[in-house]
């Protein structure tokens, strides 16, 4: 497996760069996570989904769909992509440490 290395950071991750273990991710490994998603700044509203995302997928083992995760955020989805211009599933979830989804976030 690939190692992501960034700074202090060193992490397995898969072949796209997701993390392999979600549950070595901490605030650090998401700020590593985000620069090489070229966001090197985390709002509060980038930590808002984060912590949402992390929560859905630790109580359903998946990535909520898109709708869910505007509906229950308040976000829309032109929002999420301003945040995470890869969008919710390159990016909002790569930086979450959640596993690459398979279908639609």
């Amino acid at each position: 497996m690939p190692f992501f290395k960034y700074e202090n950071v060193k992490v397995e991750v898969d072949e796209d760069g997701f993390l392999d273990n979600p549950e070595e991710w901490d605030e650090d490994i998401a700020k590593a996570l985000a620069a090489s998603e070229d966001i090197y700044e985390l709002s509060e509203g980038h930590w808002n989904l984060i912590y949402y995302l992390r929560e859905y997928y630790n109580k359903y083992g998946i990535a909520p769909m898109i709708r869910k995760l505007c509906k229950e955020t308040g976000f829309t989805l032109k929002n999420i992509y301003e945040l995470f211009p890869s969008g919710p599933a390159k990016g909002a979830c790569k930086v979450a440490g959640l596993p690459k989804p398979t279908g639609c976030v």
